[in-house]
């Protein structure tokens, strides 16, 4: 698995004990990385820090941003799991231009099928694409 893949992983457990814990637990120390039994290697934990940092400083216009695509769902609604892989995912695609939006989508897909519920990589599939395609709507009326 390369570092990214593995960053991906890293920063959706970050975001999903972030979420869960209500936010009573820091994200500088979930993003130690010491609850792990074997830490990564330098450069998968720089890139899951800053995916994890580019979602927390951005929490406000990702949540804004999903919640227009979340079709006939309340927030609250949604699974922890899948909350996270697409907080995550949308800030990629909203801030990480260099980063392609089939990869975005693609790493989201395979993070929920084996993190979420049976049916959740549909979901945050149709989401991300949703979002994707207005990031690329936005980008050209630039």
């Amino acid at each position: 698995m390369d570092s990214h893949k593995k960053s991906r992983i890293l920063a959706f457990q970050v975001l999903y004990a972030w979420e869960a814990q209500k936010k009573r637990i820091s994200v500088e120390s979930l993003l130690e990385f010491s609850w792990l039994d074997e830490p990564p290697d330098e450069e998968t934990k720089t890139f899951a820090r800053l995916l994890v940092v580019g979602v927390v400083e951005n929490i406000k216009i990702i949540d804004e941003t999903l919640s227009v695509y979340f079709e006939n769902w309340a927030f609250s609604r949604v699974r922890r799991v899948d909350l996270a892989i697409m907080r995550m995912s949308t800030y990629s695609l909203m801030f990480q231009k260099d980063v392609p939006a089939s990869v975005v989508i693609s790493s989201a897909v395979a993070i929920s099928r084996k993190f979420g519920a049976d049916d959740s990589f549909r979901f945050i599939n149709g989401v991300l694409d949703t979002v994707r395609k207005a990031v690329q709507t936005e980008c050209k009326e630039d």
